[in-house]
């Protein structure tokens, strides 16, 4: 399930490595309200497109709601999916029918010094059970719909859901193969401006700020 706004750009080579994986079930795009061909250009590509109100939560669920398949796998539109991962995700479900889920590990693109240093953090961040969209996160269907699913709020959706994961059972992390993910929302941003932004964001969330104001203080209106 991939959310888009405005991805034509980025979405082909995804959906391409998709299609190129045996297990694969089928492919939803749901896109927010694109201007730039996206839902056109997935249909084209042999996507199933749901159109649905911008903000990623609410496109996941809309996604996830539109689903069959028995293991839901949420990725972003300018991820790059590896050879062989969707073999790996379904033997690490198989190996142990307690896992609930889980993410892969992450490898960001770009040579800047910031991208191999998220590269090298992420791993620790999986240790305090942290992870984000940006390292597709998979899901038994059954347990999606036990833990309420992914709740339409327009920030933190991605951590919300994988905090109830977590209760519901172990989860596991794909070493091999990596995925790869975009550093391009971080490209001319200050390291530190970053860091402290994100740790704003997680600091009010912990003190009960609603997604919404959040949303409002992380994306400011032009």
């Amino acid at each position: 399930m991939i959310p888009t706004l405005d991805e034509a750009d980025r979405l082909s080579a995804l959906i391409e490595a998709l299609h190129r994986e045996p297990e694969l079930a089928g492919i939803i795009v749901a896109d927010g309200g694109s201007a730039d061909g996206t839902p056109t250009l997935a249909q084209a590509l042999g996507a199933r497109v749901i159109e649905t109100e911008g903000g990623r939560g609410r496109q996941l669920r809309a996604g996830a709601d539109a689903a069959r398949g028995e293991i839901l796998l949420f990725l972003h539109a300018d991820s790059g999916f590896p050879a062989g991962g969707l073999r790996a995700l379904c033997a690490a479900l198989d190996r142990d029918p307690r896992v609930v889920g889980g993410n892969f590990r992450v490898v960001f693109d770009g040579g800047s010094r910031f991208a191999r240093g998220l590269t090298l953090t992420y791993p620790w961040l999986r240790f305090f059970t942290l992870y984000y969209g940006d390292s597709g996160i998979f899901v038994r269907r059954s347990v999606y719909a036990t833990i309420g699913g992914i709740r339409p709020i327009p920030i933190m959706e991605d951590y919300d859901f994988v905090r109830r994961l977590e209760r519901a059972g172990p989860t596991c992390r794909i070493e091999q193969p990596p995925l790869t993910t975009s550093s391009r929302k971080f490209e001319g941003r200050r390291a530190s401006a970053i860091i402290w932004g994100w740790l704003m964001i997680h600091v009010l969330y912990w003190l009960g700020v609603s997604p919404e104001r959040l949303a409002r203080l992380y994306y400011p209106r032009d």
